[in-house]
């Protein structure tokens, strides 16, 4: 585990505090483009890189010390490798693993505050440093009756701040994403339904038990006991995990049949889930795994769960499983029951969308097509990332397209594929089929 960061003794709780901080955040921002743009009249060629990387620093501090939905956005937003220069990617994907920790008394006031008691009467261990600080809480290491726990503890103020931060948060994400309004709007409602689930600990042990009990029989998946009686709306006990994070496991050279092995076990835990409970763990950062000694796949984080309504579930997956796309009258009904194509659209747009969202669906689905596929071929990724790009800067996509509910599916599946092309893993993808119709009306 990586030394801890500064710890931090204090968290901005109010609006007017946390409100403050963005706006700090927004003059030096301010001063970037200036100190840019007064360069730029001396040099005329110089690209935007420093002035992203400064932005990035500047976002990512305001952010860390906040924590919180800001702090989660940023964490979303780094794995979508097309939404964002790579300054930011780089900077915000630091808050998959290491955000700076909160201090020892602020950690005993919250168990105080739930449990009437400080830390070291409700365990026999209790260790004040945290092991894990992320984005909307921290994880310390526990004792009790010989057995090793894990206490993950939110950060005081998140969960009651999340739509005033998304509030705050929308000016940044509007100059960084170049969404339209409504667009942007879609995105943070969807973000912050989930974020406001993400903050209630008492459901998260409940889906956790569930999902945990639902994926039992899946080969080389493990994941932690849950302690509903040790748990609170803010606070979750649960077995301590022994392992490597996915960079670390990848730093020890494993052999490509274990890269293989794990590789398969997170495409069973993932397709599983989708296929056959229609709800999926929704949040595919690194972070979120373990590689165990035993070499297993240890999934240590049910926070963010997405469920998939069936008016999305089979249009979608029926287009990326099937020979439906051959069908282009099936296939542009499809696309208007997910609302890729409007009612309004004129035959010139319908055809314009048909063939981009066909061509887009088509690179997605490739994993889906054959019964094993190669992770580790970066000419996929190349093919991916490069239409992703092409599409980015489109006029045609500056407006909202498609139901909400692509935001997560498409960042767990694209998630998904990112460790999977991390992991260099080659994985049989017919393990778990989609469910799929050929017809819509």
């Amino acid at each position: 585990m990586s030394e801890n960061p500064k710890e931090q003794n204090s968290i901005p709780t109010s609006k007017v505090e946390r409100s403050a901080k963005f706006v700090k955040t927004g003059f030096k921002i301010g001063g970037n483009y200036i100190k840019h743009y007064s360069k730029k009249l001396f040099n005329p060629e110089m690209d935007k890189s420093e002035l992203n990387e400064d932005n990035a620093s500047d976002i990512y501090e305001s952010l860390s010390e906040l924590k919180g939905s800001a702090l989660k956005v940023a964490q979303m937003l780094s794995m979508d490798k097309n939404l964002l220069p790579q300054a930011y990617t780089d900077k915000f994907s630091q808050s998959q693993y290491n955000a700076p920790p909160l201090s020892g008394p602020l950690i005993v006031q919250t168990f105080k505050k739930y449990f009437g008691k400080t830390p070291d009467k409700i365990y026999d261990k209790f260790n004040v440093r945290s092991s894990n600080a992320a984005s909307i809480g921290q994880v310390h290491q526990a004792e009790l009756n010989g057995k090793k726990l894990a206490v993950k503890i939110q950060y005081p103020g998140v969960g009651d701040s999340i739509s005033s931060d998304l509030k705050l948060v929308k000016p940044f994400a509007f100059r960084m994403l170049g969404m339209s309004e409504k667009e942007l709007d879609i995105y943070m409602k969807e973000v912050e339904e989930r974020l406001l689930e993400e903050t209630d600990y008492e459901l998260e042990v409940r889906r956790s038990i569930e999902f945990s009990n639902a994926c039992s029989g899946l080969d080389n998946v493990v994941f932690p006991k849950y302690y509903p009686e040790l748990s609170s709306k803010r606070i979750i006990t649960m077995d301590w995990l022994e392992g490597k994070h996915l960079r670390e496991f990848l730093n020890t050279n494993p052999s490509q049949q274990l890269r293989n092995k794990i590789g398969q076990a997170l495409w069973d835990f993932y397709n599983f889930q989708q296929h056959e409970l229609r709800a999926v763990h929704a949040d595919p950062h690194p972070g979120n795994f373990m590689i165990t000694g035993d070499d297993q796949l240890g999934v240590i984080d049910f926070g963010c769960i997405k469920e998939m309504p069936e008016d999305f579930y089979y249009p979608f997956f029926s287009l990326t499983s099937t020979g439906l796309m051959e069908n282009k009258e099936e296939t542009i009904k499809a696309f208007r029951q997910l609302e890729m194509i409007h009612p309004n659209d004129t035959p010139a747009q319908i055809e314009f969308y048909y063939k981009m969202y066909r061509q887009m669906i088509g690179l997605f689905a490739k994993p889906y097509i054959t019964d094993h596929f190669d992770f580790g071929q970066t000419a996929f990724f190349d093919e991916l990332y490069g239409f992703g790009e092409k599409v980015a800067k489109m006029p045609e996509f500056k407006q909202a397209r498609g139901v909400k509910h692509f935001i997560y599916v498409n960042r767990t599946n694209f998630g998904l594929y990112n460790i999977l092309h991390e992991l260099k893993a080659e994985v049989k993808t017919d393990t778990f089929k989609p469910h799929v119709v050929e017809q819509f009306v």
